[in-house]
């Protein structure tokens, strides 16, 4: 295996980013993107096709929003599929459905290609750092052999187990995700309507038993006005959520707690936050709350002084 080559196909918000780590690592990266002015950004040379991409390198990195457009890029006329060869890895960090995973591990298996689930967790400021937690699945001597494609992006592999391990790993992170920042932007609006002083609020939840994801790493910057923007959308995290309660459906499981975040990133979207990142949807519960924004601009105005 060539250690020194990388095809990667989906340069976009986490791709680029995961790119440009592989490409500072001294690694040759081909890359494709519908929208060829990322490739560029990210230090990458340009492909013109994902055929080109697929015979360029043994390993191909996917990095794409869903399983509708991981499954047209590996199916598709012209696509991964059709332009393997055996002896690659395929390996796919998008946030996709595990029984599509699971599917498409299969065809790739019948035309000798190892085909990785790698779900990513960290989002942009992870990605730029390369310091992703990256949850994996698929068979387990292909995933040892990538170590040397994962060390410029990740801090943390956990081989999760066999094909659909990772991305279901990845479901299960990001709906415990969607929960604790729905829920956290309901009470920090709260808060707010209450008059407390919320650097104080923050203080008390993440010394007790409240403490999560959103109120430790994205509520202390949010009330200083500062949203974090470039990470995960509330429409994507709206999807996340659905491939959530469609996977633990298959499993039988019976899911008693997506309504929240549903209603809640759905609410984001209605009102014109679905395209931002989805810490937006503290806005969106403080539009419907009486026009609540946490920042008032004096926390920065003290600093200054």
């Amino acid at each position: 295996m060539n250690k020194e080559r990388i095809g990667f196909i989906g340069l976009g918000n986490m791709g680029g980013r995961m790119t440009r780590r592989l490409v500072d690592a001294g690694i040759a990266v081909l890359g494709y993107d519908a929208t060829p002015e990322r490739v560029a950004a990210a230090g990458a040379q340009a492909a013109g096709s994902v055929a080109e991409v697929v015979q360029f390198a043994d390993v191909v990195m996917m990095s794409l929003p869903d399983s509708k457009v991981v499954e047209a890029v590996v199916e598709g006329e012209g696509g991964v599929l059709a332009h393997c060869r055996a002896g690659q890895i395929v390996v796919d960090l998008s946030t996709a459905a595990a029984s599509s995973t699971i599917r498409l591990a299969q065809l790739f298996a019948q035309r000798g290609v190892q085909y990785v689930d790698a779900g990513i967790s960290g989002g942009a400021a992870a990605a730029e750092k390369g310091s992703l937690t990256l949850m994996v699945g698929g068979d387990a001597e292909a995933v040892a052999s990538l170590k040397w494609a994962f060390a410029p992006i990740s801090t943390k592999v956990a081989y999760m187990g066999v094909s659909g391990a990772g991305h279901t790993t990845k479901l299960l992170n990001n709906f415990l995700n969607a929960v604790s920042l729905a829920a956290s932007a309901e009470v920090m609006v709260a808060g707010k309507k209450a008059g407390l002083d919320l650097h104080l609020l923050l203080d008390v939840l993440n010394s007790s038993s409240g403490v999560n994801f959103a109120t430790l790493n994205r509520f202390p910057k949010i009330v200083d006005g500062d949203y974090l923007e470039g990470g995960l959308t509330g429409k994507l995290m709206t999807k996340d959520v659905v491939l959530y309660v469609d996977r633990v459906r298959e499993l039988g499981v019976v899911s008693l707690n997506a309504s929240g975040p549903l209603a809640s990133f759905g609410l984001g979207t209605a009102l014109g936050y679905g395209d931002v990142i989805s810490n937006r949807v503290v806005d969106a519960i403080g539009d419907v709350s009486g026009g609540v924004r946490l920042f008032d601009g004096k926390r920065n105005e003290e600093k200054q002084q």
